[in-house]
């Protein structure tokens, strides 16, 4: 298992759990027997579902599981009686049970849950460990599974050569990840029971940002402009990330209990938001953060607080690899910070300030260095690990992501996938995961709370649909022209 795999195994906490837990609405209703035989036909085409994890002294290895059974894995679903009145919540409810339930270590670490009879249709719950795989290099295993799926594409005996952003890495991996690597190793060895104090000494933003800038250094005298400038950059970016500021302290930051809460709205017509974003000049992304960053302020005010001037920190997870390398499956991703302005009551200036702060962060190394800071993570001792994570939590509100799905509704074993959601895990302390998904013309938000610190996570999905709208209006009643 690669180390940023590792890492992701090793993140499950009494508080969050790292699955990536979704929903597919599909009807007709479907049949266990047809989604057994499905899935074992289309998905165990991917070696990595037949394999268990098995931890050793030198971190974890996948090991083909020889007593696999599919029935263990697809499992049939029951929700109450009580559920034909209000299916909706029956389901949240349920789903909220399950993003606590650890998988089973013994075996391959997913499963899927079929409700055969749920709203005139089916429901099919899905929940996958990070470990296995991130939500992008998912959607291609879903593209594999619906009805006139492709197959799988089979890997290239020849690697090709790294260009743009995958040498990047590669540099990267050779002069950022190897030597912190081989530091936190030594400062380790010797630490004993003094890991997390190791931590600290490795650790520190400003000696990390030393041992950057002497690479950059080094790098320069070499002569190569191009390895300067990319130092130059490692230095800048790495000190944004390593010296950011603790984020807004809300009601929604704070110490996680031990029980979630999960809620989704309707679909928003995706041609009105893209409408919208070309209006203002915005990409569909800009307009949709906007909303996400209103509906959590409108939250704030209808419980008291005072929001004017308030910002908070969402880690946003961004994509490091082509989408023809996805079916590799595992995690290639860094992650972004990106600050939303939830004290903004202006819609127009709101998604114009989002527009500004998305633009400065285009270009940047953040989440590369994201992705590294969680490779040397998988090789750290897990009281080290936590200390990073919980570095980390201080500084964010959120962890909140966007998945561009198909624009036509897939179908699955004859039935029609009328609605597909998905939520995203929670590390350290963390409390707050915003999903956004564009699927079949529409878009959709799926939300998922600590229920200390948000029992209510209905109250902040409520608030799209209204943000949405009035950033709408507002855009129509602006001065018409080309400019």
């Amino acid at each position: 298992m690669s180390k940023v795999d590792t890492a992701w195994l090793r993140m499950d906490s009494p508080c969050n759990l790292m699955m990536i837990m979704g929903v597919w609405i599909l009807k007709p209703g479907l049949q266990y027997p047809q989604v057994c035989e499905r899935l074992a036909d289309r998905l165990l085409k991917y070696p990595r579902f037949s394999q268990r994890v098995q931890l050793d002294a030198t971190g974890a290895n996948w090991v083909t599981d020889t007593r696999f059974d599919i029935h263990r894995h697809v499992r049939l679903e029951k929700l109450p009686a009580s559920a034909r009145k209000h299916p909706q919540q029956a389901l949240q409810a349920r789903l909220a049970e399950l993003a606590m339930q650890p998988l089973d270590m013994r075996y391959p670490l997913w499963e899927y849950r079929l409700i055969e009879h749920f709203d005139g249709g089916s429901a099919l719950i899905v929940r996958i460990h990070h470990c296995i795989a991130d939500g992008l290099a998912l959607i291609s295993v879903i593209q594999s599974m619906v009805d006139g799926g492709l197959e799988p594409p089979t890997r290239s005996s020849k690697p090709a050569p790294l260009s743009g952003l995958d040498a990047a890495e590669e540099w990267m991996s050779h002069a950022l990840i190897e030597p912190l690597t081989v530091a936190a190793v030594k400062a380790l060895e010797v630490a004993g029971e003094s890991a997390v104090q190791a931590f600290e000494a490795v650790g520190d933003p400003r000696h990390v940002l030393e041992k950057w800038l002497a690479l950059g250094l080094h790098k320069s005298r070499e002569g190569s402009s191009e390895a300067a400038r990319l130092a130059y950059q490692v230095l800048r970016d790495g000190a944004a990330l390593a010296l950011m500021a603790d984020d807004s302290p809300t009601r929604l930051k704070g110490m996680p209990g031990q029980s979630k809460r999960v809620a989704w709205c309707q679909p928003i017509p995706l041609d009105e938001v893209r409408a919208v974003g070309k209006a203002l000049h915005c990409s569909i992304n800009d307009v949709l953060l906007s909303c996400v960053a209103g509906a959590i302020g409108q939250y704030l005010k209808g419980h008291g607080d005072a929001v004017d001037g308030q910002e908070i920190r969402a880690m946003v997870p961004v994509n490091l690899r082509p989408m023809t390398q996805a079916y590799k499956l595992g995690n290639k991703f860094g992650l972004a910070p990106v600050v939303l302005p939830i004290g903004m009551d202006n819609p127009i200036e709101r998604v114009l300030e989002v527009r500004r702060r998305m633009g400065e962060l285009k270009g940047s190394l953040q989440p590369l260095l994201a992705f590294a800071l969680l490779a040397v993570a998988g090789i750290l001792v897990k009281p080290v690990q936590d200390a990073m994570l919980s570095l980390f939590s201080r500084k964010t509100t959120a962890v909140m992501t966007n998945v561009p799905g198909p624009r036509e509704k897939l179908s699955f074993c004859g039935a029609t996938l009328e609605q597909a959601l998905f939520w995203v895990p929670q590390s350290g302390t963390v409390g707050l995961g915003v999903s956004i998904l564009s699927y079949g013309g529409g878009v959709q938000f799926g939300v998922i709370t600590d229920s200390s610190l948000c029992p209510d996570p209905q109250a902040i999905i409520d608030q799209f649909a209204p943000e949405f709208d009035k950033l709408k209006w507002l855009t129509l009643m602006l001065p018409w022209g080309e400019e």
